[in-house]
């Protein structure tokens, strides 16, 4: 079998990992000339972590994960208002949790690639035509048969848009932007430490968290009805956060220009079928959770693992779509529902909601309700931990 990959991020690297590690002859296709340096911290625990024990990958990344000890809600004069302990999660999931960047939980999967993996930077696809007996691909000014194409490219999927149409029949829009980028300086992190800091804020929050090398990460996340993106992300970042107090002026005065800067509309993908003849979509191409939902790398390196796993074990590529689809879709779409249901919570629109996020936070941090919350984020990963066994299951019979 032949299967060309469309996306080097997380799921696309993630299933290049199992089928080549299974035999399978592999090409990786990625518009961006290089690996991309922006993105966000996260919380990376559930099946992907199962999925990535498996690949043999965990202890990379636990190499390249940091230590967090609670994320802090700060006001405008730098005062701790509410927090969450990370501890607790850590102890009722086993310790299996990581906080690790995306660009570096990238890294641990690419570095894992077998040799056989042909992965090619600067090649977009352009091109798709399903021929039956096997698919054509255009990918910048290169051409590849094989027998499966895989779209791993993201929310924005050239795939998707080829072979099932626009974006406007797929993507529902959240009400959010979200925007990320690291800068250097050493009073910053040293004020943060070990902390992932986030301002107390209504309509718009900004988190800060300290990186090994002396640099701080920067997450952004604020509502507005336009989904349109701007221009100039630096500039926009300015002006909807400007007026926050702390340290976020001196932070927006160092943020670097607008290329280096992860911007994007909070979204979620919903298709009615995931694949058609020999195209197959994975990860958010077919169904983002958003940051809403959380888990959204963990819940695409577990989609990769069913989908290695059917398309190796299964009689056709049909079959192997059919059950993967089976398999994920109904756990992606529980997250999905959860996250349209807490948006208006997920940041707070006025000031009864900011102080009714306060005031549930703090109770949180009682012994027996902490415990409870985390035993139930815990189990919300167990049904995809099953999914993936009887998975493996399945495919044996």
């Amino acid at each position: 079998m032949k299967v060309v990959v469309c996306g080097a991020g997380i799921t696309g690297l993630a299933l290049a990992n199992k089928l080549a590690r299974d035999g399978v002859e592999v090409v990786v296709v990625e518009r961006a000339k290089a690996p991309r340096a922006q993105g966000y911290m996260i919380d990376f625990f559930g099946a992907g972590f199962d999925a990535a024990e498996e690949l043999g990958v965990l202890p990379r990344i636990r190499e390249l994960a940091y230590r967090v000890d609670e994320a802090s809600l700060l006001d405008g004069r730098g005062r701790r208002r509410a927090a969450i302990r990370y501890t607790t999660f850590a102890r009722t999931m086993r310790d299996r949790l990581c906080s690790i960047m995306r660009p570096d939980l990238e890294r641990a999967l690419r570095e894992h690639l077998p040799s056989t993996v042909d992965l090619r930077f600067g090649a977009g696809v352009t091109a798709v035509d399903d021929l039956g007996d096997r698919v054509r691909v255009t990918a910048g000014d290169q051409v590849v048969e094989a027998d499966v194409l895989v779209g791993a490219d993201g929310i924005h999927s050239a795939v998707r848009r080829l072979v099932f149409g626009g974006d406007e029949n797929y993507v529902r829009y959240l009400g959010f932007h979200t925007a990320a980028f690291v800068f250097a300086d050493p009073e910053i992190q040293a004020a943060v430490g070990d902390r992932f800091c986030l301002t107390d804020s209504i309509g718009r929050q900004l988190g800060l968290y300290g990186l090994r090398d002396g640099r701080v990460a920067v997450f952004a996340v604020h509502r507005t009805a336009d989904p349109r993106l701007p221009e100039d992300p630096r500039a926009a970042l300015r002006a909807v956060y400007g007026s926050l107090g702390w340290l976020v002026p001196r932070v927006l005065r160092l943020c670097p220009p607008g290329e280096f800067v992860y911007y994007d509309e909070v979204v979620q993908v919903d298709m009615p079928a995931w694949s058609r003849g020999r195209v197959v979509l994975a990860g958010d191409a077919c169904c983002a959770v958003s940051l809403i939902a959380g888990q959204g790398a963990s819940l695409g390196i577990a989609g990769a693992f069913v989908l290695g796993e059917q398309l190796v074990r299964a009689a056709s590529s049909g079959e192997a779509f059919t059950a993967y689809e089976r398999l994920m879709r109904p756990v992606v779409e529980e997250k999905q529902r959860v996250a349209r249901r807490s948006a208006r919570w997920f940041l707070p629109a006025n000031p009864p909601q900011l102080w009714i996020r306060r005031a549930a936070l703090r109770l949180a941090r009682l012994p027996v309700l902490d415990r409870y919350v985390a035993a139930v984020l815990a189990g919300k990963s167990t049904a995809v931990v099953t999914n993936l066994r009887r998975a493996g299951a399945g495919a044996a019979r």
